[in-house]
């Protein structure tokens, strides 16, 4: 590895820094290429917003990813496409047991989907945010005549405007992994406690990740004329991942009535209904984790105030899930759990639990440490909001869809979406359940390893469980892709490359 380890913000596009959290409006483009050489000219001229900090900040970005499909329409050759992950060239709706292991099934399989999947499948994304203010002349700028004759649209994901709450109705956006762009942190491979401040390979390609290692991605040999940066572990290649990333974007209808309206049916009054869903999701509607925050220090997590009310929290205390359930969706999407299950008192005990000794319960073998399967998530969602007064009311005729753009953004496909999607929110068995799923974006039908999946276990401290059952999917999945975000210079080379004069 080089010394010079250091990011070039100039060459990384901005969603992988900032949320941009200030630019209440934003459309997904989902677009298919019909004039490749007209594609080209516009990639390599189209204004990308960087991750450089700007203040004041700005009213308008834009972000441009692409998919395998879309690479091999603007001609890149199968030399360089053989280099990108294999999840990402075969794509989310590529083969059947992808699909199964995502839980893409019955009213979620790719040929119910509007977008994403055969004739529908996108050559790339456009992310266009902006204020309230600069929205039209923004829109307007982007999608001119030029845009009409390069691309076709085949979704226009157009989302709502931003603020705290999911259509649920319950606050979002909570909990994000801190990418350490400074290279603060000294990662061991042995890292036995929980931290948030994650390697930043684990989210851009070209630099090292929770292993120590590089993911890998298409290395160029050196020629005159292609403006690529250095492979910090090849010196003498050029780096077409570096400063790039995968985005994956699932387009999730939500039954925001359903939902409500079954924990009524499963309540004696709207107060207990609220404290199921609560059970569900694992926080309050505003919030609050239903464990206590405070405690020993997690890095990456800043005490702040507000940190330490909503997000300075582990699972320690609450082992058993009698204050969170086990199999509750912040539990499923990010157990905070360590390599090692139990307290590490010195370089002796870190020995003896890491090579397996001294375990007292099946809880202590934790096969998956957190730190390995994190996201950055970048979604917004979309339709109207809806009270949870109104939701539990019939609904209208023509009532209005609502759900998530959800957007992540990892540099390993398989081992950190894929992961979690199967092994956390799909997973039959995740923390010794059984015959239970994630309770909001978990299907419930059986398949040939797991009987149905439509119950839901709230245990009490010193008292019985309390087991739901007949739990309907509230979450429905009508499209999806996966896309290569490049760096800025890979862009502009990815765009050129298949030229032909």
């Amino acid at each position: 590895m080089t010394s010079d380890a250091s990011v070039t913000y100039e060459d990384v596009q901005g969603i992988l820094r900032f949320g941009h959290g200030q630019l209440t409006r934003a459309c997904f483009y989902v677009l298919q290429i019909q004039d490749p050489t007209a594609a080209r000219h516009w990639l390599r001229q189209a204004a990308v917003t960087t991750a450089v900090a700007q203040k004041p900040l700005p009213n308008t970005a834009l972000q441009v990813a692409l998919t395998a499909r879309g690479m091999k329409t603007l001609g890149v050759p199968g030399s360089v496409m053989g280099a990108f992950s294999p999840e990402f060239v075969s794509g989310m709706a590529g083969d059947e047991s992808r699909t199964r292991r995502l839980g893409d099934v019955g009213s979620s399989a790719p040929s119910q989907w509007r977008w994403g999947a055969g004739d529908r499948a996108p050559d790339l994304v456009a992310m266009l945010y902006a204020t309230d203010d600069a929205w039209p002349a923004a829109e307007a700028a982007l999608t001119g005549q030029e845009w009409s004759r390069t691309f076709k649209t085949i979704a226009a994901l157009r989302a709502a405007d931003l603020d705290q709450n999911e259509p649920f109705g319950f606050a979002d956006g909570l909990s994000q992994p801190q990418p350490d762009w400074d290279h603060s942190r000294v990662v061991r491979k042995d890292e036995g406690e929980y931290t948030n401040l994650s390697a930043l390979g684990e989210f851009v390609l070209g630099f090292p990740n929770e292993y120590r290692h590089f993911t890998e991605r298409p290395l160029l040999n050196r020629t005159p004329g292609i403006d690529l940066p250095q492979a910090l572990d090849a010196p003498d290649k050029l780096d077409l991942g570096r400063h790039g990333t995968y985005l994956v974007i699932r387009d999730l209808h939500q039954d925001v009535r359903g939902f409500w309206q079954y924990m009524r049916a499963q309540a004696g009054s709207m107060t207990e209904a609220n404290r199921i869903a609560e059970a569900m999701i694992g926080r309050t509607l505003s919030g609050e984790p239903l464990v206590p925050c405070g405690g020993p220090t997690i890095q990456g997590i800043a005490r702040t105030p507000e940190d330490d009310r909503l997000n300075h929290f582990l699972y320690t205390s609450d082992p058993n899930g009698e204050r969170c359930p086990l199999g509750a969706h912040i539990r499923r999407a990010n157990p905070r759990n360590s390599d090692f299950g139990r307290p590490v008192t010195g370089p002796l005990s870190r020995l003896i639990h890491a090579l397996g000794f001294g375990a007292k319960g099946w809880r202590d073998d934790r096969v998956a440490s957190t730190r390995f399967h994190r996201i950055l998530r970048r979604g917004r969602k979309f339709g109207p909001t809806l009270s949870v007064e109104d939701a539990v009311q019939p609904a209208p005729a023509g009532d209005a869809e609502r759900g998530l753009y959800f957007a992540c953004l990892n540099a390993n496909i398989g081992r950190q979406f894929e992961f979690i999607q199967n092994a956390w929110i799909m997973g039959a068995g995740f923390e010794g359940l059984t015959s239970e799923r994630d309770p909001l974006l978990g299907r419930r039908d059986a398949d040939a390893h797991t009987p149905p999946c439509n119950t839901f276990t709230i245990p009490a401290q010193g008292g019985t469980s309390r087991r739901l059952y007949n739990l309907p999917e509230f979450v429905t999945v009508r499209g999806g892709g996966y896309f290569f975000l490049p760096g800025i210079r890979a862009l502009r080379y990815l765009a050129s490359v298949g030229a032909t004069g």
